[in-house]
């Protein structure tokens, strides 16, 4: 997940990263537990998590956005390290993600859910959600059609895993899956040029080594090639499928 994030453009303009978050919360059960916010970003959902009772702590990668978060949450507690990577020395009862383990190679996978395993209590709740199968499908093919055209190919940047496919990785990781659903969520993006600055804030690694006029070309033609189907009255929307989970360590 080596991205440079712009944290205040990503905090002004898409605050629904998070709101979709909130409902995510209600999953967790018991009272007063210890959280760690997993991925926290600007920590929007670490303090949501605090203000419904919970011990929480929020850990990125991004030292950007924990810029963000300690400047807005100055009384909580934000920590660096990377999903993949990271080692704690207390033990949660909860680990709770929103929108961060698609940024995760799939054969990483495997390393981020010992990681999460070994931070949780026995007993403890893993609680997440994540881009699914077929998740911004229209989008991703028109960006891969656009590419192709321009003579370059388009390797998929994020990971969007099955029902079956997650809970077969989080049973070899050890968790007892409790529930999953993978579902549809048509989004809606802010501004008249909203999918444009999706692409430009979420989109990053295909466009890796390739000219800046390039660029804005292939992007452009791909929102021109979407705006029937994902511009309805004025907005613009974006083909979410998410994958949401609750998982615990036996």
């Amino acid at each position: 997940m080596n991205i440079k994030w712009d944290g205040e453009k990503y905090t002004k303009s898409f605050a629904f990263v998070h709101r979709y978050g909130n409902s995510l919360i209600d999953m967790i059960d018991g009272e007063k537990l210890s959280v760690l916010d997993l991925g926290c970003g600007n920590g929007a959902l670490t303090k949501e998590l605090c203000n419904k009772g919970y011990d929480a702590v929020g850990m990125d990668a991004s030292s950007e956005l924990l810029d963000i978060a300690r400047r807005n949450y100055p009384e909580l507690t934000f920590i660096y390290g990377d999903a993949v990577s990271f080692e704690t020395d207390k033990k949660y009862d909860v680990v709770f993600s929103n929108a961060v383990f698609h940024w995760i190679d799939k054969e990483k996978q495997p390393y981020m859910l010992s990681n999460v395993y070994k931070a949780l209590k026995s007993g403890g709740q893993f609680i997440f959600e994540m881009g699914g199968y077929g998740n911004n499908v229209l989008i991703h093919g028109a960006l891969k059609n656009e590419f192709e055209k321009n003579g370059k190919s388009y390797v998929m940047p994020f990971y969007f895993p099955t029902i079956g496919e997650y809970a077969a990785l989080l049973e070899n990781a050890g968790f007892l899956v409790r529930n999953a659903v993978l579902f549809d969520r048509m989004t809606e993006l802010e501004g008249e040029n909203g999918l444009y600055d999706w692409i430009r804030m979420f989109v990053k690694k295909p466009f890796e080594g390739i000219a800046g006029d390039m660029e804005e070309s292939i992007i452009n033609s791909a929102v021109a090639v979407l705006k029937n189907k994902l511009c309805k009255n004025g907005k613009w929307y974006s083909d979410y499928v998410r994958l949401r989970c609750k998982a615990v360590k036996p």
